[in-house]
């Protein structure tokens, strides 16, 4: 749960932080990375 909660919370702080559609998809695609690393 901590884990998913930390996630949220960076991928929140990266949409937040990126000004173009672009960099959304390229935090999205990080959030992505992060939670298959997790899982495996």
């Amino acid at each position: 749960m901590k884990l998913v909660l930390g996630i949220l919370i960076v991928a929140v702080s990266g949409l937040a932080g990126c000004n173009t559609v672009q960099g959304i998809g390229k935090d999205i695609e990080k959030g992505g990375e992060a939670i298959q690393k997790a899982v495996k």
